[in-house]
């Protein structure tokens, strides 16, 4: 493969000097995009659009054709993993990620297996190929999984839940049970992730989106101790080329030393966890990623810009640093709003680098 023309992402994150400060946005390919709507309606089905490696190469690119932006992020869903254990994974307009058959009886977490990525999510690998090769080295591709813990909760709960409620009553109850989910689950992120960086994924991250719902000793019992293990199994090197991790527990800024301590090289903040602190408390062993709110793109150009540089400044000086949201882009945000964050993160970092 030829060199990465724009490298800055992986360089930042390996925390080694670039020109400026990069950026990427989590569902940079998503809804606010009218092309990317096009797109899924050709597809029929927000699953079919993900299981379709033309069209999930198709929208991943939409987003850089409009942007410059420093990173791709493979198209696709936290619950791939689950969907080839065999739980039926379905979507309903307005409601989300549904299961058919979550795991509510023994024998059938029992009977959980680790699926063979080359086998069970052959779609996903081919998508991940096809988007490298499109992208013909302008900018790296970021492969992703969901974190074992929250892809428990979904599998437990069979769907989204404002309290994931059956999910805490096998912890508190059963919690051999979780503990088995969640190793069977940590063993197939492994493997699915490091089928993605054989594929041609760049980086990889880890979404920890519900591991927030937790106590601090639950955190660490149930989601940290299992992206650990993660972490451990990922491959770190590529035809010679370093390939980081990033893990992302969104409402996790109570504890951010104990995740710098797993061995990944960055940690995803939230928006509300406060950029200055954060890299007084870590920034000397992970890169950080984040952490503009979401809401700011519903701003005047002048504020977008003011906030953007709030966070910029917050971080400060030198290297490591990752622009982001503190969580996805809004499907209501206008799209030439995310171009203004962009252009201003790439303008105004330069002094800081």
């Amino acid at each position: 493969m030829a060199k990465l023309r724009n490298d800055a992402l992986i360089k930042a994150l390996l925390r080694q000097p670039t020109p400026y400060t990069p950026v990427w946005i989590m569902r940079q390919a998503g809804r606010y995009l009218p092309e990317y709507n096009e797109t899924r309606s050709r597809a029929g089905s927000f699953l079919a659009l993900a299981k379709n490696p033309d069209l999930a190469t198709e929208v991943t690119l939409q987003p850089l054709a409009r942007f410059a932006l420093d990173a791709a992020i493979l198209f696709s869903d936290i619950l791939t993993v689950p969907d080839a254990m065999g739980l039926g994974l379905y979507f309903v307009e307005g409601e989300g990620p549904k299961f058919e058959r979550p795991l509510r009886d023994e024998w059938e977490i029992r009977n959980l297996f680790v699926p063979d990525p080359n086998e069970h999510l052959r779609y996903v690998l081919d998508a991940v190929a096809q988007i490298r090769r499109a992208l013909d080295s302008r900018v790296p591709l970021i492969g992703f999984s969901g974190s074992p813990f929250t892809l428990a909760c979904y599998m437990v709960d069979g769907g989204a839940s404002a309290d994931f409620r059956l999910t805490k009553a096998m912890m508190y109850s059963r919690p051999d049970l979780l503990h088995q989910i969640l190793s069977i689950n940590a063993r197939a992120v492994t493997a699915y992730l490091n089928a993605q960086i054989e594929a041609g994924a760049q980086t990889v991250m880890l979404f920890d989106t519900w591991g927030g719902s937790l106590t601090g000793s639950a955190y660490r019992e149930y989601s940290l101790t299992y992206m650990e293990q993660v972490v451990g199994g990922l491959l770190r090197w590529q035809n010679g080329d370093r390939v980081p991790n990033i893990i992302f527990t969104k409402g996790g800024g109570a504890w951010l030393e104990d995740i710098a301590a797993i061995g990944t090289d960055a940690v995803g903040l939230d928006w509300t966890t406060d950029m200055t602190a954060a890299r007084l408390r870590v920034g000397d062993r992970v890169a950080l990623q984040g952490n503009l709110d979401p809401g700011v793109l519903f701003g005047s150009p002048e504020r977008i810009r003011t906030e953007v540089q709030a966070v910029l400044q917050g971080y400060g000086i030198g290297t490591g640093h990752v622009f982001n949201l503190g969580h996805g882009i809004s499907q209501y945000t206008d799209p030439d709003n995310v171009g203004l964050l962009v252009n201003a993160v790439h303008d105004l970092s330069r002094a800081n680098h």
